[in-house]
């Protein structure tokens, strides 16, 4: 069980790269610091993408797992970013 509330969700399935990290960059800047997203994609470039978006800005990777052929992220706000 995880030690955290996801706060808020972003559904990227269908979407194909840029997409997914276009809205995930829009969503993160609307988002309070330590708020939590859980972000659902289709798209394999994605097990990519947002792990580097993460570390590029400073964001938390909580969670990065494949269920049912949807990938599931959670990711946390961190301050400045």
């Amino acid at each position: 069980m995880s030690e955290y509330a996801v706060d808020e969700v972003m559904d990227a399935t269908g979407l194909y790269c840029p997409e997914p990290v276009m809205l995930l960059h829009n969503r993160v800047m609307d988002m309070k610091v330590g708020a939590v997203l859980e972000v659902r994609a289709t798209d394999p470039s994605t097990k990519r993408d947002i792990p580097r978006f993460c570390q590029f800005l400073g964001h938390e990777l909580l969670l990065s797992e494949e269920r049912d052929a949807i990938y599931y992220y959670h990711i946390r706000k961190q301050a400045g970013s």
